[in-house]
């Protein structure tokens, strides 16, 4: 059984910029991976030459997209994209679910900080 990640990360972007990023191919190659192929709901990502399949399950245009990979053999677990607008402050925060072993979780931790870093650049932040 995975471990249910929940991360935030500030990022002050415009939420359209934002979800380009986090729901088109185009925009999932500029920081997720080398490069994101679509083809109806299902992603291939690619990293290094080899590729993982994923099918868009949910998504809500400019507050969140919902990933299941193909090769998972847990029905439950998926990975998201969640937009938050504070209203006042007007500040925008991602949130990022996964899911992952309690070995791996600090491993996984690391890869979604570095991966944000290169999205933060992609969106000029």
């Amino acid at each position: 059984m995975k471990n249910k990640l929940r991360l935030e990360y500030a990022i002050n972007s415009s939420i359209n910029i934002l979800y380009k990023q986090l729901s088109t191919p185009s925009g999932l190659s500029e920081w997720f991976a080398d490069d994101v192929n679509l083809k109806g709901k299902i992603f291939t990502f690619i990293w290094d030459g080899s590729e993982e399949k994923a099918e868009m399950i949910s998504q809500k245009e400019n507050k969140f997209i919902r990933f299941r990979w193909l090769e998972s053999e847990d029905e439950d677990s998926f990975f998201e994209f969640k937009i938050n607008h504070h209203e006042l402050t007007g500040d925008v925060a991602l949130e990022i679910t996964d899911f992952a072993d309690d070995i791996d979780a600090d491993d996984t931790k690391e890869l979604w900080d570095s991966q944000i870093n290169r999205l933060k650049h992609t969106v000029g932040l």
